[in-house]
């Protein structure tokens, strides 16, 4: 079963980028796919993912 979010160290792994600049993206308040559980932030995968394929230019 996938996960639905992903925390800081798995967004990072995932993307292939630093703790740092996944905490950076999490904190942009003009995503959509950030979502905060009390005062820890994860990323929703499928928004996620669906962003990421629609930056993608052919």
């Amino acid at each position: 079963m996938e996960k639905a979010s992903l925390n800081v160290k798995e967004l990072s792994e995932y993307l292939g980028i630093g703790d740092t600049k996944a905490r950076e993206l999490l904190h942009n308040p003009y995503n959509n796919f950030t979502v905060r559980i009390g005062n820890r932030l994860y990323a929703h995968k499928a928004r996620l993912d669906k962003r990421l394929n629609n930056q993608v230019v052919e």
